[in-house]
């Protein structure tokens, strides 16, 4: 009797423990099943297609028809002022927009008001600094790639090509002067310009590096000067922050004995520069745009689903995570060698086996030159936030010139 009883328990202690599990395998499921059929995701842009930069944003955007279908309906607005979004997000409400992401740092002081009186609505805005400073809003997001990671990578390329021109005495060591056109003297700038300088000179310790500010983030005029500039300065091999193809035309155009390289971003300039082009790379945009809207379709917090660096309401990734692209390098100029150990080095970024911002440099504060930092202790960039946040200027190595044109505007 006492056996049948002990049976009767155990078989019913088994039928309890299989519908536990039947039922955990079925939240799991049930968590990662869309319940949402369909969102429409909104889109605002401070430019339009013939910029590398929102384009990258449209190829997110076109990402999301391949990856949901007929889930999600995409709306998008170009060329919209910052102080003029606020009619355009009360439009893309009135659309019906369940997630609304915006691409340029300029949007988010309207935005994250905007969305504190929309808390049903997801914002996700670009480049941001702000989500989890002052009074946070659930609903507003910031997100932005480790783009420095890219830019070392470039900047190793650009030192190999710089040490092959003076072992092949095209240049001497002391010739080994490289240009920047940047946009603003804004961190995102600084860091970006330290990081590819810091790849030239693992691969070229006698570089300079010289950099004139556009003032402006998409001028082909002003960028094309002042790439021209640096070059009649001595430049040999030019880079730029900023979103035109002028530096790179500028390059592939110089009367010089020599080529004059060119390092782009955002997008591939073979098409315009191609005996000068080495490569490029650009920020993935759409590794975090999918994922949020998976987790808007699974009715999940935006944070939960992204796979990156997660810092409260802000999101941030790398090579790694595939939000940081370099772009296939020029065969045409770059040895196999040469792409080999890119290839390699960009596996070593991925392992965290590079260290960016170190080495015997003494930092400046770009606003306040009482401030220094001594990069033999690291700098460890996006360690707390998704933006960039380096901003100082290395001492003797890096060199802020002004526009010599008289007729600039």
């Amino acid at each position: 009797m006492k056996s049948k009883k002990l049976y009767l328990f155990a078989s019913v202690t088994a039928a309890v423990l299989a519908l536990a599990v039947v039922y955990t395998l079925y939240t799991l499921w049930l968590s990662e099943t869309e319940r949402r059929s369909h969102i429409t995701v909104g889109f605002i842009y401070d430019g339009d297609g013939s910029t590398p930069y929102t384009e990258n944003f449209m190829n997110a955007a076109k990402q999301l028809d391949v990856t949901y279908e007929d889930k999600v309906t995409v709306i998008e607005r170009f060329n919209v002022p910052y102080d003029g979004s606020v009619e355009v997000l009360d439009e893309l409400v009135s659309k019906g927009c369940d997630l609304i992401v915006t691409n340029s740092y300029g949007y988010g002081e309207y935005v994250k008001e905007f969305a504190g009186s929309h808390p049903d609505i997801q914002f996700c805005q670009a480049t941001g600094d702000n989500a989890n400073s002052g009074s946070v809003v659930k609903n507003y997001h910031t997100f932005m790639g480790a783009i420095y990671q890219g830019r070392y990578l470039c900047g190793m390329a650009a030192g190999m090509k710089l040490r092959q021109m003076i072992d092949e005495g095209v240049i001497s060591g002391n010739e080994a002067l490289v240009g920047y056109v940047a946009a603003y003297p804004y961190a995102e700038v600084i860091s970006g310009y330290t990081a590819f300088f810091l790849g030239v000179r693992s691969q070229c310790s006698s570089a300079v590096l010289k950099v004139k500010y556009a003032n402006s983030w998409s001028s082909y005029a002003a960028e094309k000067r002042l790439a021209e500039q640096l070059i009649n300065e001595g430049c040999v091999l030019i880079s730029q922050h900023s979103d035109t193809v002028g530096p790179a035309v500028a390059c592939e155009n110089a009367d010089k004995p020599y080529p004059v390289y060119h390092v782009g971003y955002n997008r591939d300039m073979l098409e315009v520069a191609p005996m000068t082009s080495l490569t490029s790379c650009h920020i993935d945009w759409a590794p975090y745009i999918t994922a949020a809207v998976k987790a808007m379709l699974q009715d999940k917090e935006i944070e939960d689903v992204v796979k990156g660096s997660i810092h409260g309401l802000d999101a941030g990734g790398g090579i790694k995570e595939g939000w940081v692209k370099l772009l296939p390098l020029n065969e045409a100029i770059c040895t196999k060698e040469m792409i080999s150990a890119i290839s390699e080095a960009e596996e070593d970024m991925a392992s965290g086996n590079i260290h960016v911002f170190k080495g015997d440099y003494i930092g400046v504060d770009v606003d306040d030159p009482s401030k220094t930092y001594d990069l033999n202790r690291e700098y460890i960039e996006n360690e707390n936030a998704s933006a960039p946040s380096f901003r100082y200027i290395l001492r003797d190595v890096i060199v802020i010139e002004e526009d010599t044109d008289s007729r600039k505007k």
